[in-house]
């Protein structure tokens, strides 16, 4: 192939590398279930799980962050859980969502995982986690691998805002404002 056919394939192929997700505005996020492990419950210090499926995301404003389960990937936007955390929205009318895709992990690393989550449910009771053992969320969705992703939604389960990787600081200012915006106009 001649440097001329690589440098056109590459310039194609650019605004597809660049929209690493399926996510449209307005819309809902493409439709996906898990049914191996599925959502992460706590009841009477017990861990559970159920199978969880996208068309449950209506009825309250969200985050919905998908992170592959290694540290790397939790640390992108570990400044927006923070601004969240600090922002403490009503937990009648918001939820965050973490998918954690527990097949995009440093083999062996899955039990630690796991246990991490325990902790973060023990902690944060009111949060949603789900935990995808086969990757069929990011599969779904078309995100990147090692990564984090975001998708902001209205309470009607519409994408207002989302990105593959990590956020700039004045992203996560944007998603503050727009969550802020979301929950007042309820």
């Amino acid at each position: 192939m001649t440097l001329r056919k690589l440098i056109l394939l590459a310039s194609l192929l650019l605004p597809v590398m660049a929209s690493a997700h399926s996510f449209e505005n307005n819309q809902r996020v493409p439709a996906v279930g898990v049914a191996d492990r599925g959502e992460l419950l706590l009841d009477n210090d017990k861990f559970s799980y159920k199978s969880w499926n996208s068309a449950q995301l209506p009825g309250k404003v969200r985050v919905v962050m998908h992170i592959a389960g290694r540290s790397s990937a939790k640390e992108k936007n570990a400044a927006l859980i923070e601004a969240i955390k600090s922002a403490k929205f009503p937990h009648d009318r918001y939820q965050t969502t973490t998918i954690v895709n527990t097949d995009d992990a440093i083999p062996g690393s899955g039990m630690f995982v796991r246990s991490s989550l325990e902790s973060n449910k023990k902690l944060y009771p009111w949060s949603q986690i789900i935990v995808d053992s086969n990757g069929a969320v990011r599969n779904a969705w078309q995100l990147a691998e090692e990564s984090s992703a975001i998708a902001v939604l209205d309470k009607t389960g519409r994408v207002q805002w989302a990105k593959d990787g990590a956020l700039t600081q004045v992203e996560v200012q944007q998603v503050i404002a727009l969550l802020q915006r979301l929950l007042a106009d309820q």
